[in-house]
């Protein structure tokens, strides 16, 4: 099997490969079937509006539609492959951070959220796939410096209304009860403000309705995660 065989399964499925990379045992992947270690390990998920269209075709329904429709869609593909699948939105949650910086060029942003220096803020882990066999993988590049060094106004930081993201961290209650306002139908509708001020990657900017699904989203997460 062939790194690019992969790779067009993955956007056959509706998704893209977001990097890839070969674990040791201190990045923390599951064994296949318990016992099988896995030699190679790919970060599949979206940049831009793509993924969106399919889904808004082929979502079901229930409370996590999207969550529903990738371990769907992944996991026929880590079937079909011959592989394992593995998801960001499963408890005890995997560390998905830690893979994207083993597999790819990006990088914490000041919001927390990683950025890329091609599609900015503007991307998502929607699952991996794991195999037993050690793949060739395309020789690696030094990673880049993050977008953010060089960024000397630093919107994300003086758009928010709230302040919610300042150097001490994100003040998660302050932007919930926002958002929860009639003042935060901008963010709600339209996607975080600060995130939207993020001057990289503006071509893969979220659609409003993609937008709002995922905001719609952390809020009912928030709600649950609170009672």
């Amino acid at each position: 099997m062939e790194i690019d065989s992969v790779a067009r399964a993955i956007s056959d499925a509706g998704f893209m490969a977001l990097g890839a990379f070969h674990p040791t045992d201190d990045d923390g992947v599951p064994a296949l079937d318990g016992d099988t270690p896995v030699a190679t390990l790919i970060l599949i998920g979206n940049a831009g509006p793509a993924m969106w269209h399919r889904f808004e075709v082929e979502r079901g329904g229930g409370a996590d539609p999207m969550d529903a429709w990738s371990r769907h869609r992944v996991g026929a593909v880590a079937s079909a492959l011959g592989g394992g699948a593995y998801f960001p939105f499963d408890k005890p949650y995997l560390p998905f951070q830690r893979w994207a910086r083993r597999a790819g060029a990006c990088q914490p942003s000041p919001l927390g959220m990683f950025i890329h220096p091609d599609f900015g803020l503007w991307h998502a882990y929607r699952g991996a796939l794991g195999f037993a066999a050690r793949l060739t993988l395309a020789a690696g590049s030094p990673m880049p410096p993050s977008p953010c060094t060089s960024c000397a106004d630093k919107p994300c930081l003086s758009t928010c209304p709230v302040g919610a993201f300042t150097d001490q961290g994100y003040d998660v209650p302050a932007c919930v009860a926002h958002l929860q306002s009639a003042a935060g139908r901008d963010c709600v509708e339209l996607g975080c403000r600060a995130r939207r001020a993020c001057p990289v990657g503006l071509s893969f900017q979220y659609e409003p309705a993609q937008a709002h699904f995922h905001m719609r989203a952390f809020l009912r997460a928030h709600q649950a995660d609170n009672l």
